[in-house]
């Protein structure tokens, strides 16, 4: 869906070009001040994305809730922020439900509403390995966590879109929910038959197109449960940015992809891959709206494969909606919920 960002996207110049920045997003919403009775929560909130999405939603006058399984390092990456009263930090390792479940009761013992929740945190393409809940790592924090953490705010979401409503805020907003996923959901479908990559099936970059896939659905889903009860969610491509999301591929791997031409130019800074995040949040024109894929500040459409393997769009089984609910469903499942 073509908006004011569309063109300036069509042509990229690599890092730091005109394309824009989470900042400008609030800035170009007329939004600093103007959300003071609104409550953020951001996972992931100790580097990359996270941090930047944090800086330019303090702007709004929010109260912002920001969890990261490092809090020292979350401190140091926030710097200034970390001073105000109306930040506060919360811990929380994605690898452990139990963790995810002290870290909702914490928030709800602080705050009864939620106005966005922002799942920010993730992992990439790591080697093999499990979760301290036996899941796969990418699958169990990029999927299960949040869809967790979720489940347990989500009368807190309820609560904030309510408030909202019959506040004294001129700008009455339903809560929303935004989930970082990635064009990897082009790379596979979720495993239903597997999804924990057992027996020798462990793919790294499979394992986490599936994870992101996952993200996709959820948010979808979220949107078709919730969208009636003022909870709306949106799922993000945050785009090529320049963050340590891509630590296990190396030095040489980063730099072979930007040989690539196409690949350099779309490369972004971390204040410009929190952008799209910032702009789903708060968008005027996504009010009351949601169950999209959201990439360069505004709606994809789907991929067209004569294009760069890396191009914008999503993929035929994005919005699937029968394995939405049945992966919502195994997640109910499999989390005991």
């Amino acid at each position: 869906m073509a908006n004011k960002y569309t063109n300036v996207h069509r042509d990229p110049k690599g890092l730091g070009d005109a394309r824009p920045t989470a900042t400008q997003i609030i800035k170009d919403e007329g939004l600093e001040g103007k959300l003071s009775d609104q409550v953020i929560l951001i996972t992931g909130a100790s580097g990359g994305i996270g941090v930047e999405t944090a800086r330019a939603l303090f702007l709004t006058g929010a109260t912002l809730y920001l969890t990261a399984r490092d809090l020292a390092k979350a401190k140091s990456a926030l710097d200034d922020l970390v001073e105000s009263d109306r930040v506060h930090l919360l811990e929380l390792d994605l690898s452990s439900l139990e963790s995810v479940r002290q870290c909702a009761a914490t928030f709800l013992s602080k705050s009864a509403t939620l106005n966005i929740l922002i799942n920010n945190a993730g992992v990439g393409a790591p080697p093999e390995g499990r979760t301290k809940d036996g899941f796969e790592t990418q699958i169990g924090i990029n999927h299960f966590a949040h869809f967790l953490l979720f489940y347990l705010l989500e009368p807190a979401l309820r609560a904030g879109a309510q408030a909202s409503a019959q506040g004294t805020s001129s700008l009455k907003r339903q809560s929303r929910v935004i989930t970082i996923s990635s064009l990897a959901h082009r790379y596979s479908e979720f495993k239903f038959d597997n999804f924990n990559f057992e027996n020798g099936a462990y793919n790294a970059e499979m394992a986490y197109g599936s994870s992101k896939t996952a993200n996709l659905w959820t948010s979808n889903e979220i949107d078709r449960r919730y969208g009636s009860q003022g909870i709306h969610a949106w799922a993000v491509q945050p785009g090529f940015t320049q963050t340590d999301l891509y630590r296990h591929m190396g030095e040489e791997g980063l730099n072979g992809l930007l040989s690539d031409p196409y690949m350099a130019s779309i490369f972004k800074t971390t204040a410009q891959g929190a952008a799209t995040t910032v702009w789903a949040a708060v968008a005027a024109e996504l009010e009351g709206k949601g169950g999209g894929y959201a990439e360069d500040c505004q709606l994809a459409g789907p991929w067209d494969p004569n294009s760069h393997p890396v191009g914008p769009g999503t993929a035929p089984w994005a919005f699937d909606t029968d394995k939405a609910a049945r992966l919502w469903d195994l997640s109910v499942k499999v989390l005991d919920l």
